[in-house]
């Protein structure tokens, strides 16, 4: 990556705003270049935004983006650096955006939060969005978001992964590709969509999940079973027989162990033929968030025994790229209306970051006194330098043209107040089927 390949992905990104495009870019441009802003009309100071501030707000309620033409640009410039015969790591979850007091805001649902102060129950009102993003060899907070989609009341977050993964096999072309995912993701839906695309996975599986192994037949007469002996992470006794193990120990005498169970299924799809990878670590604390045990799906053995701890923990990389952009590229500050909005808004944040990766390698960083030298460069080192490195490679934006005065609001107006939205609240399939035998 040099400047002039960063100065082509750019006007390739200004091609791609169809509406407002002029805005919605220096928009971008300011996010990068003004790091002590606290709000988007702040991001209006910058040198490198030549509008006023209503500019901001009227570009993410007007401008159009060609997203899929967006995506694929992004992509494909994120994946030339990785050689064309190494493994592609992606990682997928879902982060909330709480709005709990934008009534005008609509399908606004109930989320969960983690880490809410002072409340009994981590639970909060807004939208839910899943990014997909490409997990870094090493664990930092360099994971470059390759999608980006909101999750509507009428949807899930397991389908929205679906619907990703599925937009995102093309542009990965023939490169083997490995989806990592915590357990939310471990559900047969999840897996058989992963195994019609060609990917595969590397997934939590919750220690209560009912697996079987291959059934085998007792008796002559009668229908010969479905499911074989069971395996379940929360009934010892089932666990037996595994078809590979590995072991290891550190310096101070703490033992891994990663143990695989082969030709598994889950009854509600019989056909997809799994493997359970079991993860016994003496030096965890035991507790919620660092277990002793831990489950894992697969579809193949492509992913060594002794890599899935490490490969595994990379995924957490991706929660360090949401507290990037939530806190330091302002992607939950925006107060925008409608969810189309605050879409569009995450492009943009989503694109800054991207911009931000596609320096990292040309070597220039701002590092604090109290910074240590030797450590991996961050994208908060890099973005100290993006107004430098923005002079030099231009902007693609048309200059403003002053348009004087405007004449305001017409003598007798009256707006006429906005409507007001409920919560939409989600039935799970528990309160169905309850309320389905209740009437019956």
């Amino acid at each position: 990556m040099n400047l002039n390949t960063l100065k082509t992905f750019r006007q390739q990104v200004y091609d791609c705003m169809e509406r407002r495009g002029d805005a919605l870019f220096s928009l971008c441009d300011g996010l990068l270049s003004e790091p002590q802003a606290r709000s988007l009309p702040e991001l209006s100071h910058s040198p490198l935004f030549e509008r006023q501030w209503p500019s901001i707000y009227a570009a993410l309620a007007d401008g159009k983006i060609h997203v899929d033409q967006l995506q694929a640009l992004c992509v494909r410039s994120v994946l030339e650096e990785i050689p064309a015969d190494a493994v592609v790591w992606i990682a997928v979850d879902a982060t909330p955006e709480e709005r709990p007091d934008a009534q005008t805001s609509e399908d606004r649902g109930y989320i969960h939060v983690s880490n809410l102060p002072l409340a009994d129950k981590p639970i909060s009102i807004g939208w839910m969005f899943s990014v997909v993003g490409l997990l870094p060899e090493q664990a930092s907070s360099w994971v470059p978001p390759l999608d980006i989609q909101r999750i509507s009341s009428e949807q899930t977050a397991v389908g929205v992964a679906i619907d990703q993964l599925r937009q995102l096999k093309p542009l990965f072309g023939i490169r083997r590709v490995i989806v990592v995912a915590d357990r939310w993701y471990g559900t047969p839906e999840m897996l058989r969509a992963c195994h019609e695309l060609g990917y595969s996975v590397l997934i939590r599986l919750k220690s209560n999940r009912k697996l079987y192994r291959k059934p085998v037949r007792r008796f002559k007469l009668g229908r010969p079973p479905q499911d074989g002996p069971l395996l379940q992470g929360t009934r010892p006794e089932t666990q037996f027989d595994p078809s590979a193990t590995w072991q290891t120990t550190d310096q101070e005498d703490r033992v891994t162990r990663v143990s695989r169970f082969d030709e598994v299924h889950f009854q509600q799809d019989r056909d997809l033929i799994l493997s359970v990878i079991r993860v016994e670590r003496t030096s965890a604390r035991g507790t919620k968030r660092d277990p002793r045990v831990s489950w894992f799906l697969t579809l193949d053995d492509v992913v060594p025994l002794e890599q899935v701890p490490q490969r595994y923990s990379l995924r957490f990389s991706e929660e360090h790229l949401f507290r990037f952009l939530k806190q330091d590229l302002l992607w939950l500050r925006a107060r925008v209306r409608t969810p189309e909005q605050f879409v569009r808004w995450s492009w943009i944040v989503a694109l800054a970051f991207t911009q931000l990766y596609l320096a990292r390698p040309l070597g220039l960083q701002a590092l604090l006194p109290w910074e240590a030298k030797g450590r991996p460069v961050t994208p908060r080192q890099i973005r100290r330098v993006m107004p430098t490195i923005l002079s030099q490679v231009g902007t693609p934006v048309r200059a403003c043209r002053p348009r004087g005065k405007a004449s305001g609001r017409a003598k007798g107006f009256h707006p006429k107040p906005a409507t007001r939205y409920p919560v939409i609240y989600k039935t799970s399939n528990k309160e169905k089927k309850g309320k389905t035998t209740a009437s019956t």
